[in-house]
């Protein structure tokens, strides 16, 4: 482990001035502490979400939190192809982007399952498939600029369900719970499978996976407009004090995927005891790290997204 690893400081990061990093679902939650943390240290960040108002909000919280911070809201839909389409178009013809932070997701999955007006179901379609998309056509800038990463936010859940490869959008056998564990589990095998496929191509952009850990907004500091957790919410998050952390806690493996720069492609990032703690390098499940999931994943996500990484 080199010094720079082992010394490595959430509250205290290295310089990002002159760095550009786009988050999505950057409204609240850890895409908006990422977005916080960034910005403090010098990073321009483009905050993406899906509803206009809870991104002005966020953005204004940050701005009084961070004074002088660098920062720019863009809508973006990861359920809405066209939206992944639109965004990724606008960000592409910029001159520089270092690293996409693939955050947004449906965490609360609905009860019956759903689809989008691409057809797909709503909890693989935002976690899963709009990043794909936008993570594939956003390899250009990030090519560009030397060292790009594309960072998956992972979950430790994945570790309690097995993937069903057969029925990835579980149109014969739903319940919230294995929608968003399945999400995951495909989302990590998604992000090593990108790191195989780039090393193999040459490309100079990295692919990492990492994941919050038991990250709970009852444990993490009120903010107008992105956490007001109730005094009940609050009382149960901090009933389970010893395995939990705050959201601004939960940011810092997804953000030293991103910035740290001994952090290797293919590497899974999270919290130092699992559920809590400093980041460090994790260990993925194995469905995840198999390279027969991440190719027929894969497949199935070229032909469902319609679209092909170049």
């Amino acid at each position: 482990m080199s010094a720079a690893r082992a010394g490595w400081d959430p509250r205290n990061l290295p310089s990002q001035h002159g760095r550009v990093f786009l988050v999505t679902g950057a409204n609240a939650g850890l895409g908006y502490f990422s977005s916080e943390q960034l910005s403090r240290a010098g990073a321009h960040v483009i905050m993406t979400g899906r509803n206009p108002h809870r991104l002005a909000d966020a953005r204004a919280a940050l701005r009084r939190r961070v004074p002088g911070a660098s920062v720019e809201t863009m809508l973006l839909d990861t359920s809405n192809l066209g939206s992944v389409r639109a965004a990724a178009a606008s960000v592409g013809a910029r001159d520089r982007l270092d690293g996409v932070l693939l955050n947004a997701g449906v965490v609360h999955p609905p009860r019956e399952r759903s689809v989008t007006q691409d057809g797909n179901e709503v909890v693989f379609a935002t976690n899963v498939l709009g990043h794909f998309a936008l993570a594939g056509t956003l390899l250009g800038p990030l090519a560009r600029a030397g060292a790009g990463r594309l960072v998956w936010l992972g979950s430790m859940s994945t570790s309690m369900w097995r993937y069903d490869l057969a029925d990835p959008q579980l149109e014969r056998d739903y319940s919230p719970w294995r929608a968003y564990v399945q999400s995951k589990i495909a989302t990590q095998a998604l992000g090593v499978e990108a790191d195989r496929r780039l090393r193999a191509a040459g490309s100079p952009v990295s692919s990492i996976v990492a994941h919050p850990g038991y990250s709970v907004s009852g444990r993490t500091v009120g903010i107008a407009g992105v956490n007001e957790p109730t005094r009940t919410g609050r009382f149960v998050d901090n009933l389970q004090a010893a395995l939990t952390q705050s959201k601004e806690h939960g940011a810092w493996s997804p953000v030293r995927a991103l910035i740290d720069p001994d952090v290797e492609g293919g590497s899974a990032w999270g919290p130092a005891v699992v559920t809590k703690g400093m980041p460090r390098r994790a260990r993925l499940v194995s469905a995840t790290r198999s390279p027969e999931v991440g190719a027929r994943l894969w497949a199935f996500c070229e032909e469902t997204a319609a679209v092909r990484w170049p």
